[in-house]
């Protein structure tokens, strides 16, 4: 971890700040649409993060030590957390405005990152997924963010269960859903799953200030290889889950579902074509509050699936060729990035057709986010 952090200043000192934008990141402001994205990728034979518009124009690009995956964000005091993709030995704070120099997360020994984070809505925590790989469990790392603070680690409180991948907040601002992948791995071993008979992926819901555990949902028996990795919240509330199945290939489940705080989680497949070309797996989700709709990308397939979040019913796909970030659009519809460098706009006014595409020398990486 010592090296994976010497690695991470090496970046900042050699690479610095890339894409020089003028002394303020903001300075050519927000586009007219006012959506800003951040997201992480390949540029050349190196990494960065990037802050752009949704014409892949870059309004700020930090460089990485490695592979990046998601963000904390943090979009009133225009800040974010980067996080590296799991196993992550590093995670930097960045001030979108450009104002501050990006600031190193210490990692604690024996943990790793997963790759997402969130801030708490008064902006003086920071809470991240991360892996107590000897212990074999999930726990949320708790930083302090506060003004001076310098993203101190306060501790940490469990997160019911093993491989925590995204979590995220729900609108009452006080509780924390983290999806438990279920998947037991250890750094020795890569990401290599050691525990595929005994797992026991779960929804759990956290008091955001204490880590007690107010509820916890988990999957029927027969579907304990299907590992819930990604969330989202809709516009009533409820947490949409996607998964990613490690059992046998021969197997279909449905791999998208929804929770509402009480009940039992609802799963929901595709018509067969469509389900059949996920491959079993969704990378990433979105929601569209102009639309209701859910997007799931699974750049496996090579596919985008779109859901009616109200009723849970299918209501289209476009293919995208590894494509895996997906964010909501400016008036209605989603922004998919691919891995071949595209960002493109799809939306139901005109069937889900991929428009605007726009082509970047870059590999754009998993995860889409609207600051």
């Amino acid at each position: 971890m010592g090296i994976e952090r010497r690695r991470l200043l090496s970046a900042l000192a050699l690479g610095g700040l890339c894409a020089g934008l003028g002394p303020r990141a903001s300075a050519q402001g927000r586009p007219r649409d006012g959506a800003l994205y951040l997201a992480a990728r390949k540029n050349g034979g190196h990494y960065e993060m990037a802050l752009f518009d949704g014409r892949a124009r870059d309004r700020l690009a930090v460089a990485l030590p490695g592979r990046g995956h998601s963000f904390a964000i943090d979009g009133e005091r225009r800040r974010c957390v980067v996080f590296g993709r799991q196993p992550g030995y590093f995670a930097m704070a960045v001030d979108l405005y450009r104002e501050r120099e990006p600031l190193v997360l210490d990692v604690a020994p024996g943990r790793h990152f997963y790759g997402h984070g969130v801030y708490a809505p008064d902006g003086r925590r920071l809470y991240a997924t991360e892996n107590d790989y000897e212990a074999g469990r999930g726990v949320v790392g708790v930083y302090d963010c506060a003004a001076g603070g310098g993203y101190r680690r306060l501790g940490e409180y469990p997160t019911g269960g093993v491989g925590p991948h995204e979590a995220v907040l729900l609108p009452d601002g006080r509780t924390l859903c983290v999806a438990n992948g279920g998947i037991l791995t250890h750094p020795d071993y890569g990401k290599l799953q050691l525990n595929a008979d005994t797992m026991r992926p779960s929804l759990a819901y956290l008091d955001l200030a204490t880590g007690e555990l107010a509820e916890q949902v988990f999957l029927d028996d027969a579907l304990n290889r299907l590992s819930i990795r990604h969330l989202v919240v809709d516009g009533a509330g409820h947490v949409w889950f996607a998964c990613q199945y490690t059992g046998p290939g021969t197997r279909q489940p449905p791999l998208l579902g929804r929770h509402r705080r009480g009940r039992a989680a609802e799963l929901y497949a595709a018509p067969g074509d469509t389900q059949r070309a996920m491959r079993n797996y969704i990378g990433s989700l979105a929601y569209d509050p102009h639309s209701g709709l859910v997007a799931a990308t699974s750049p496996v397939g090579g596919v985008t699936v779109f859901w009616d979040a109200a009723g849970g019913r299918c209501v289209g796909a476009c293919a995208v060729f590894d494509g895996c970030g997906v964010a909501a659009a400016p008036g209605g519809g989603f922004l998919i990035s691919s891995g071949d460098g595209r960002l493109a706009r799809a939306a139901p006014d005109n069937g889900f057709a991929l428009a605007d595409p726009v082509t970047r020398g870059v590999a754009w990486d998993n995860h889409l986010r609207r600051v």
